[in-house]
């Protein structure tokens, strides 16, 4: 049996499946919302960890023989020698880092992935500028310390994670101008970066706390992780060059699988290494997020029953929380435009919903311009895959087949990966 763990923005949730590739169990948390949470996010993290592993049957246990995280791509802490986070973690759409964008651009190469003000790179260099004493500190992700927590071994990332860091995902190392960048800035005191391993490898045993605490063999491992949205498309069952994954979740994450890498940091565009493909795709910072802003579950769907998905609504907008897109237009102060609001509820969300399916298809055009392989197929996971209506217009608009996923959850994805190694096509 393979568990999968999948730590989203809302919550964290698990998977078992066995060989066959069937559920045998699940267990969910949600983080808490609204005011008066003072946890530090670290804390929340290892009590969300340790419920779930507690939720999952005290029969199933001892047959997991594999464990595999995912989380948000570019959420990152840093920790001493001793694991124990010394920061507040930064999330992936902190973009704080926009003050330190000009020294990233001095240090990377043109149009490179990281040049963006919520790469964890850009992170790791605000960090630096504010004086931290990086002395035996530890740079890790969020997927990098939880699983850290399981296996005990400090300083070991995948290569998913850390291609925001600006690993290179063909060599599983960490390119020249990198080291020589941050040898500059950090002068004596570099930063512990974390060892580069391929996604779904083997990390090593959990500890014998670990086993013991939770009754788990000695001989369960612990898998180098990956993000959340990958987990995702892993999760849908894609498998051929032409087919993509929207998450559509508190963000819009697009993935296309391709034969062809695809990076431009000018639009936001980077890709994954995927077995001997390329997961070529980009994060907005649009999404479920900005519906929840202005309604609730209850009034989406009724809202949505009201609209016709074949008319094109009139209003412009690009929807967004707070100034700040990543993907496809790549710039930290764009400002969100959701003026005129119109009187009726249904057409301001219908403004809304068709404003998302036209950055999610500008977003798919922009990556087979830049020469990835052509889209024949889309797969949509996370809430928004539930709203037909919606589902409706991007169809619309992208002109390919949109259905939802087999499967949806994230979590299913990483137990796939885990118990595979790395995925083959």
């Amino acid at each position: 049996m393979y568990l999968g763990i999948d730590f989203g923005t809302s919550g964290a949730r698990a998977a078992v499946i066995d060989d066959e590739n069937r559920i045998l169990a699940a267990a969910e948390y949600a983080f808490p919302s609204g005011q008066g949470v003072s946890e530090p996010l670290s804390a929340l993290w290892q009590r969300a960890l340790f419920s779930l592993l507690g939720q999952i049957s005290p029969e199933i246990r001892p047959s997991l023989q594999r464990i595999l995280i995912n989380g948000t791509s570019a959420t990152v802490l840093l920790c001493d020698s001793l694991g124990e986070p010394v920061t507040e973690p930064l999330l992936y759409n902190d973009n704080r880092a926009i003050a330190v964008i000009e020294r990233l651009k001095e240090i990377a190469p043109a149009n490179h992935s990281v040049i963006s003000a919520t790469s964890s790179l850009a992170k790791l260099l605000w960090w630096q500028k504010n004086h931290l004493d990086f002395s035996n500190l530890y740079f890790l992700h969020q997927a990098d310390w939880l699983s850290f927590l399981l296996h005990g071994q400090l300083g070991i990332s995948d290569y998913h994670n850390a291609l925001k860091l600006g690993a290179d995902p063909e060599t599983l190392s960490y390119p020249q101008w990198l080291l020589e960048g941050l040898g500059e800035i950090f002068a004596d005191v570099p930063p512990n970066l974390p060892k580069i391993l391929q996604s779904g490898c083997p990390i090593g045993a959990v500890t014998a706390e670990i086993a013991e605490k939770f009754n788990l063999s000695k001989n369960c491992l612990v898998c180098a992780g990956t993000t959340d949205s990958i987990a995702a498309f892993l999760a849908s069952g894609a498998n051929q060059p032409g087919q993509a994954v929207t998450s559509l979740g508190s963000t819009l994450v697009l993935k296309l699988l391709s034969y062809t890498r695809v990076d431009d940091a000018r639009y936001g565009i980077y890709s994954h290494r995927l077995g001997d493909l390329w997961l070529t795709g980009g994060a907005s910072n649009t999404g479920g997020a900005v519906l929840r802003q202005f309604f609730t579950d209850e009034q989406l769907t009724e809202l949505s029953d009201r609209i016709n998905p074949q008319q094109v609504s009139p209003l412009d907008y690009y929807p967004l929380i707070t100034p700040g897109e990543r993907f496809p237009i790549n710039d930290p102060q764009l400002l969100p435009r959701l003026d005129p609001r119109p009187d009726r509820p249904q057409e301001f969300l219908h403004g809304l919903l068709e404003a998302m399916a036209k950055i999610e298809a500008k977003g798919y055009g922009l990556l087979q311009q830049f020469g990835a392989s052509s889209l024949t197929q889309v797969y949509t996971a996370g809430g928004g895959a539930k709203n037909a209506v919606w589902t409706k217009i991007r169809q619309r608009y992208l002109q390919v087949p949109v259905m939802i996923s087999p499967q949806t959850e994230a979590a299913y994805g990483s137990a796939i990966l885990a118990k595979s190694d790395s995925p083959n096509f």
